[in-house]
């Protein structure tokens, strides 16, 4: 299959787990419960991302033959940026919906370039079993297939999912990430806030790249 990328950059974690680490970033291009298009968002299953995922005109992006040639492509991206070889490199796969494209043979490719292969998922298409970290967002309780990982990291608030609904999921990390919504960003984060001191099972997730205007 050809793999098409909105973006593939090298930056800092901004939230979740690994928040903080140095990783090349892989922006796949489309999703399955938003089209892109801001005429379709109001009908979206997910109405709220703020993320262009549409096409492949960002930095890095591109369409690719081969899982050869993407690895390829983010290891060059990697060894551009890390001066020093500490640490393993770390590859975030993205979107939109990075399951849709990521597959095991792309999985295995970036593995073999030294990755560990994390996800940011909206949990509705399964994990391929040789993936290093999975991060599930979920947008849709119905859809739900993905229902264990590493961390569930739930936008908060949204009319769809309370965080008592995806609580006894098999995750060892249940984070709450309030929702940056234009006029409510404060009052959205002083709710995640309370029921995170509430609630101690739910860690304050923050989007420290916007916070710290890193791209």
């Amino acid at each position: 299959m050809t793999y098409t990328a909105k973006e593939v950059f090298y930056t800092l974690q901004g939230e979740g787990m690994n928040s903080g680490r140095a990783a090349v970033f892989c922006r796949f291009s489309g999703c399955n419960l938003w089209t892109g298009r801001e005429q379709d968002r109001a009908k979206a299953d997910c109405n709220f991302c703020d993320t262009d995922f549409v096409g492949t005109d960002g930095p890095g992006g591109g369409k690719f033959k081969t899982p050869e040639d993407l690895a390829h492509h983010a290891r060059s991206i990697w060894n551009q940026n890390a001066v020093t070889s500490g640490g393993r490199p770390l590859i975030v796969c993205t979107g939109g919906e990075p399951l849709l494209q990521l597959d095991s043979p792309l999985i295995m490719a970036f593995q073999q370039q030294g990755f560990e292969v994390a996800v940011e998922t909206n949990g509705t298409i399964a994990c391929p079993p040789e993936i290093d970290w999975i991060c599930v967002s979920p947008k849709r309780l119905d859809k739900l297939a993905q229902l264990s990982g590493h961390e569930l990291k739930l936008v908060y608030p949204q009319e769809n999912i309370d965080p008592q609904d995806v609580e006894h999921l098999d995750f060892q990390h249940f984070l709450l990430q309030p929702m940056d919504e234009a006029g409510q960003k404060e009052a959205n984060t002083k709710a995640a806030v309370a029921y995170c001191m509430a609630h101690p099972k739910w860690k304050l997730c923050l989007q420290s790249h916007k916070i710290l205007n890193i791209d």
